[in-house]
């Protein structure tokens, strides 16, 4: 009996050992939430298998514990627009590191981001094209891609990446769009820092803007320390300008553009770190690092003889980049296949309000 007893408490011992080895084993749970996150299981083939959202689906309408977030400047996605989410496990918070920063997520935590276009021809409704996923587990950042069907009653795992047409209308004028739905490796390029994935968005700064909740309206980071899911913080957190508020300075809002569109790969650590311009808000703030009177590493012709000729769109390297669509050329690389039409005039309006030559 007494050697039975202690094969017991072995057997125990051991199979405790195993499962804590084993990473990401056991679901992550939010006891309050009917969310659904398995570490060890996701990503599921569904989106509907996570339970994030009410029925219909497609209302977008979040489940208990599913936090609705937004940021003050947006990575322009040809005209798509965004609705963004995130959940956490029970207990476990984000924490601030400084205001430029990526918030310090907890393993478990899930960003959810909706892409879509309100008044889609025919019929002028809303059309849901993808969700992308982000998953905090013990070993990084993974990505998931769910691509919505016709009828817009589910979404579908695909991270092989493809094309959609679409047909809209936006401030009165009809547009079409050839949109991209990325695959894993278009995911990585953008969302890399070295090896490492991460996401771009969800800095304090780009953070600390008013949100409108069933309760009111509450500041985005107070609202997110009151549900839980961030550490208090004697910080004072300074917001990024809104590009597209006219009140603010142009120099301002140039800068607040280049940060949530160029600097993810613009940094030392990113795709596009070989560049020495760099493109964050910080870093934008000293006309050299932004590339005003340098000359371009590369001949693009067209007549280009600096990155930013100050008074010269039509000299300049950024201007031109960000006003063609040629797949090869345009630059952001990935995320659009048209430009953005009002952030180019804001850079043309920049360039020719600098009023000093370059030696």
């Amino acid at each position: 009996m007494r050697i039975l007893i202690i094969f017991s408490f072995l057997f125990i011992a051991f199979v405790l050992t195993v499962s804590c080895e084993k990473d990401d084993y056991s679901p992550i749970e939010n006891p309050i939430s009917p969310v659904i996150v398995d570490l060890a299981s996701v990503p599921y083939q569904k989106l509907s298998d996570y339970q994030f959202f009410k029925a219909p689906l497609n209302m977008l309408e979040p489940e208990q514990g599913v936090l609705e977030y937004s940021l003050i400047n947006k990575l322009f996605s040809d005209y798509s627009i965004k609705k963004r989410f995130v959940w956490m496990p029970e207990g476990e918070k984000a924490t601030y590191v400084t205001d430029d920063a990526l918030l310090s997520f907890p393993v478990g935590a899930v960003l959810i981001k909706n892409f879509y276009y309100d008044n889609v021809l025919p019929s002028r409704t809303r059309r849901i094209i993808e969700t992308r996923l982000l998953f905090k587990k013990t070993s990084g950042w993974e990505f998931a891609d769910y691509v919505w069907n016709a009828a817009q009653t589910e979404a579908i795992l695909d991270l092989d990446g493809s094309f959609t047409t679409v047909d809209f209308e936006k401030d009165g004028m009809q547009r079409t769009v050839n949109y991209r739905i990325p695959n894993l490796l278009e995911c990585r390029v953008c969302h890399k820092s070295d090896d490492t994935s991460f996401p771009i968005g969800p800095k304090p700064q780009n953070m600390n803007m008013v949100m409108s909740y069933q309760d009111g309206e509450k500041n985005q980071l107070a609202k997110w320390q009151e549900v839980g899911y961030l550490e208090e913080t004697n910080a004072t957190v300074t917001a990024l300008p809104n590009w597209k508020n006219p009140s603010i300075s142009l120099n301002n809002r140039v800068r607040g553009y280049l940060e949530i569109n160029c600097a993810h790969c613009h940094k030392d650590t990113g795709h596009c770190s070989y560049r020495d311009i760099r493109f964050d808000f910080t870093s934008s703030g000293t006309d050299e690092n932004i590339g005003v009177c340098e000359e371009p590493d590369e001949d693009l012709g067209n007549g280009l003889t600096h990155l930013i000729r100050p008074g010269t769109p039509a000299r300049s390297t950024l201007y031109y980049r960000l006003n063609t669509n040629n797949e090869s050329e345009r630059m952001p690389l990935l995320g659009r296949t048209v430009k953005d039409e009002e952030a180019v005039q804001l850079i043309e309006d920049w360039i020719n309000s600098l009023n000093y030559n370059c030696n």
